[in-house]
């Protein structure tokens, strides 16, 4: 089933589902409002999200809360090296009654799709999934099956610990709309962490508060978020600039710059607006291009979290030198 392709949920409807997800997800993750919103950005967005942070964060955790508030297919994968792609997307079988193959879906077949430490698998097996992410299909045997809408990945990997990892290639970076960290805790959050959970653990107690048909109305209310023609020039123009800096080795591509637009519409959704401005470009650039891009001065540490801020400061002194729309401004 597709989105609807018209109407939009009245405003205190959309704000109030939107409200309940984030209080869900919350009450699992503690102190992380807004790596919870910008989650939640991403699933409205229709985009796939990558969390990249340190051992025992709560990456993975916010993985399941995110999934478990929506009442639609789930499936979790844990990446590998001996992962293979049929693993992912399923395998034809032989059946000896009807002498024929039949196909055997794998856990891409669902509306979540949590991945634990994608850059664990081979580069192979992580090809797998670039014509789900970029397509929503997967082809086996020469048949091409459609995935159910939505179709999210959320993936998470380990920037610090280098053995038996295979980094990323770029052209899959490229398919996550975004990749957040999560980032310690503050001492607060820490100790509440500590009390609650000694007996028991908060996604136990985890329920669905929408459903998928529900979500589906999001993202079509997302849709419709009005985006000036200022504005995407605005996007354009950052977009553009990170490929003539000299800093910078691979700019953000044309997908890049169609998922910073699509993920501003989700923020101003969020933020109760219907039309988007450019401090919604602002805020999500650097979440939306990082992970894309390569620096210059290129190592085998590229996906480390130094790299990741360098070019963050990049992409924020582009940001801050690209000139603003006064009517966009205005409006």
């Amino acid at each position: 089933m597709d989105v609807p392709s018209s109407g939009s949920l009245p405003d205190d409807v959309f704000h109030d589902r939107c409200d309940a997800i984030i209080r869900s997800v919350s009450t699992v993750i503690d102190g992380k409002t807004e790596a919870v919103r910008l989650a939640l950005t991403v699933l409205l967005a229709e985009g796939h999200l990558l969390i990249e942070d340190v051992p025992g964060v709560g990456k993975t955790m916010l993985a399941r809360a995110l999934a478990r508030t929506v009442d639609c297919t789930v499936s979790r994968v844990q990446f590998t090296p001996d992962l293979l792609p049929a693993d992912i997307t399923g395998v034809s079988v032989y059946n000896q009654n009807t002498r024929e193959f039949e196909f055997k879906k794998g856990p891409v077949f669902a509306n979540i799709l949590i991945g634990d430490e994608i850059n664990r698998a081979s580069p192979k097996t992580q090809s797998a999934l670039l014509e789900c992410m970029a397509e929503s299909s997967v082809t086996v045997d020469g048949t091409t099956y459609e995935l159910e809408t939505p179709f999210i990945v959320v993936a998470t990997q380990n920037p610090i610990e280098m053995e038996g990892t295979y980094p990323l290639p770029e052209a899959q970076r490229d398919r996550f709309m975004a990749r957040i960290s999560m980032g310690y805790p503050d001492a607060a959050a820490e100790l509440e962490m500590l009390r609650s959970r000694e007996l028991s653990s908060p996604l136990d107690a985890l329920t669905p508060v929408v459903s998928v048909d529900q979500l589906r109305e999001l993202i079509a209310t997302v849709r419709r978020v009005f985006v000036s023609t200022a504005v995407e020039e605005y996007a354009v123009a950052i977009a553009q600039a990170t490929r003539r800096d000299p800093e910078v080795r691979l700019g953000a591509s044309p997908r890049a710059t169609l998922h910073l637009v699509r993920a501003a519409k989700a923020r101003a959704a969020i933020d109760g607006r219907d039309f988007v401005l450019p401090d919604d470009i602002d805020a999500l650039a650097v979440t939306v291009l990082a992970h894309r891009m390569i620096p210059a001065r290129h190592s085998a540490q590229a996906s480390t979290v130094l790299t990741g801020h360098s070019i963050a400061d990049v992409i924020e002194r582009i940001v801050a030198e690209t000139p603003v729309p006064v009517t966009a401004a205005a409006s």
